[in-house]
């Protein structure tokens, strides 16, 4: 059972048990003092269950807080690694991307230089056209 249905049943059971044998002492044909003496056996006993049914909720609850918390660091763990990876694949890539920009950065220059010298020769060139 679920522990909030296990704990209603146990409150159930322990309720209608102990209204049960309130009721059958009260009709029971004896003097005050064996009642009182059923009574109080009765009690014990319902105590004494009580207790190790509450124990045993006890330590059910200590285990499955034990087992969560082991997954949860399992997980923390997992993701742990799996941030570490990112991280590397993400220097990777912006090392990577430094190179590219550089070489497209020294590509341009030199198409811009040679672009210049293209100019400058096509300008000396009409020049000395229109000279002659």
């Amino acid at each position: 059972m679920e522990n909030g249905k296990s704990g209603e049943f146990f409150k159930g059971l322990l309720l209608g048990g102990l209204i049960g044998t309130v009721i059958g002492i009260l009709y029971a044909p004896k003097s005050g003092k064996e009642t009182r003496e059923d009574i109080n056996k009765k009690a014990e006993e319902l105590l004494g269950k009580a207790k190790e049914e509450y124990e045993h909720a006890l330590e059910r609850t200590k285990k499955a807080y034990e087992a969560s918390m082991e997954k949860l660091k399992e997980i923390e763990n997992e993701a742990k690694k799996r941030v570490e990876e990112v991280e590397e694949k993400v220097s990777e890539l912006t090392e990577k991307s430094k190179e590219t920009v550089e070489d497209n950065k020294s590509r341009l220059k030199k198409a811009i230089d040679a672009g210049l010298e293209t100019f400058k020769e096509e300008k000396k060139d009409k020049k000395k056209k229109k000279e002659v």
